[in-house]
């Protein structure tokens, strides 16, 4: 295998990066008068969420020492920034190791209900991924519920290349 599969989990990461980029960006924007409300503080938290699981999943790969606690701590916007960096500076390091043979490694690892599972490394990415399209969707829904613009994080948005309209291309 020639790198392949790995380099697109790794161009997914890339596009995940500028979404929680943009998405931070989106609720730093938000009016200082709607911060108070529910909606803000929940998508506040889920994209704390999105952080706490993929550093879960590092600690599941074996990365990480420490576990991390998925659910119960809230955050605050001021926090997200250096958490966002640190846990996409440890997965870059991580992927950037990985190989496609990597990919169907099989992992065991135990839940928080303390069941064990085993899993393949790319059904985990692949996991991951699906799960911040998920919340980052809540979270749009969220901004929009309470007046604010949520950013557009759409993959298509990120991948589409503008074509020149002039007669000669």
């Amino acid at each position: 295998m020639n790198g392949i599969l790995i380099d697109r989990y790794r161009r997914w990461f890339d596009y995940e990066k500028d979404s929680h980029a943009k998405t931070l960006d989106s609720l730093n924007a938000v009016a200082e008068a709607l911060r108070q409300s529910e909606g803000f503080g929940k998508a506040v938290y889920l994209l704390g969420h999105l952080v706490a699981a993929r550093r879960m999943w590092l600690f599941r790969l074996g990365v990480l020492r420490e576990d991390t606690d998925l659910f119960t701590r809230e955050i605050s916007l001021a926090e997200l920034p250096e958490q966002i960096a640190e846990m996409e500076r440890l997965w870059s390091e991580y992927l950037s190791q990985l190989k496609d043979i990597d990919l169907e490694r099989v992992f065991e690892y135990q839940s928080y209900e303390g069941q064990r599972f085993r899993n393949s490394i790319e059904d985990i990415l692949t996991q991951m991924f699906g799960h911040s399209w998920y919340h980052r969707g809540q979270i749009a829904l969220l901004l929009r519920s309470i007046g604010a613009e949520p950013a557009v994080t759409d993959i298509v948005f990120w991948t589409r290349e503008p074509v020149d309209p002039s007669p000669n291309h």
